[in-house]
């Protein structure tokens, strides 16, 4: 099993690199904390908050998965380049149709170099 990193509040971190590190390899999910049932929903996946990461031929976010609990609702791939070989902040619109009361929305991505990262859970009311 690999080592999954999360993110730290940056706030609370005194040297800059750190933060920087943490803060552009921790996608963020961005949603209403409200859905319709049977309505597709839109969630936002943004990786960094304030620091952008790296798009190099060794060094890029190469997916961004979105789940909910324990199952995996749809993943997005990139390739070396795709954000132009600049520092940037990938991001994703996913639309799914919530099917039952409540989601617990978690986002991973995966850095070439850094690893696998988890967002903080995001949970959503479903109503009829």
């Amino acid at each position: 099993m690999p080592k999954i990193n999360r993110y730290v509040d940056i706030s609370t971190i005194d040297r800059e690199a750190k933060k920087d590190y943490i803060d552009r390899h921790s996608p963020f999910v961005h949603c209403e904390s409200t859905a319709k049932k049977g309505e597709p929903f839109k969630v936002k996946v943004k990786m960094g908050n304030e620091y952008c990461h790296p798009d190099d031929f060794d060094h890029y976010i190469a997916y961004v998965q979105l789940w909910d609990g324990e199952t995996l609702l749809a993943q997005t791939n990139w390739q070396p380049g795709a954000m132009g070989n600049q520092c940037a902040h990938a991001e994703v619109d996913f639309y799914i149709v919530p099917q039952k009361s409540k989601l617990k929305l978690t986002a991973m991505s995966y850095c070439t170099k850094h690893g696998l990262w988890e967002s903080d859970p995001v949970e959503v009311t479903v109503e009829d």
